[in-house]
């Protein structure tokens, strides 16, 4: 009898160690608070979201607009954008990774392993050769080939290149209404007038030729464009 009751108990044990099982609900939901913990750093870390809102940030200050639009509207409108630039990639990595690992097919590990991929490869395209050098060399890093970069070093690199190309389009948006300051405040020297603040005069001026060109849609435009 004892026999037949250990021959029953090791075919259950074989039965239950044949396949992957799907993760628990408790896994789920502790994956799930994780993510939502750790989503703001993600969004600023891992996406457009800093080259886009810095890029914003920088147009309000060039038309001369303290917080118009205000602070919230900005970042919203940056974090859509980041999530309609990403989708293509977290659209790949849910179907390599997450979706598998929510049915058993893949282990935690085997998940993460598949989800660097997309990710890595989105975040090389983004960034520049000379700040993944610095990295790398600060982090002791020698990889053969780009995408073998660990996301430690890759992150900050990607970081550097987004603050470099957002400062560089904020450059260029910057020069329209430069000049548009500086032909106000010459006329209003010309003509005499000292105590009213070139700035006043030109926003108008500023804000005219910015509706004009549709400037919102066209800085959203280059900024999509930017990141293919």
């Amino acid at each position: 009898m004892l026999s037949g009751l250990y021959a029953a108990a090791s075919s259950v044990t074989l039965n239950l160690g044949g396949g992957l099982n799907k993760p628990s609900t408790s896994i789920l939901v502790l994956l799930a608070v994780t993510v939502l913990a750790v989503a703001p750093s993600m969004l600023i870390l891992l996406t457009g979201f800093t080259r886009i809102v810095i890029v914003f940030g920088l147009t309000r200050n060039a038309l001369g607009l303290g917080t118009t639009p205000p602070n919230q509207v900005i970042a919203g409108l940056a974090l859509f954008l980041s999530l309609f630039i990403m989708a293509p990639t977290l659209n790949q990595m849910n179907k390599v990774a997450l979706q598998p690992y929510l049915h058993g097919q893949e282990t935690a590990t085997q998940a993460y392993r598949a989800a660097e991929v997309p990710l890595k490869t989105w975040l090389l395209k983004q960034t520049g050769k000379d700040e993944l050098a610095v990295t790398t060399n600060i982090d002791g890093e020698h990889p053969k080939t780009p995408a073998d970069t660990s996301l430690a070093a890759l992150i900050p690199a990607f970081l550097l290149s987004q603050l470099k190309s957002a400062f560089t389009i904020g450059f260029v948006i910057f020069i329209p209404f430069l000049i548009i300051d500086l032909v106000v405040s010459a006329t209003l020297m010309s003509m005499g007038v000292v105590m009213l603040p070139p700035t006043l005069v030109s926003l108008p001026f500023k804000l005219l030729l910015f509706v004009l060109v549709n400037g919102w849609v066209l800085i959203t435009h280059s900024l999509v464009v930017s990141f293919h």
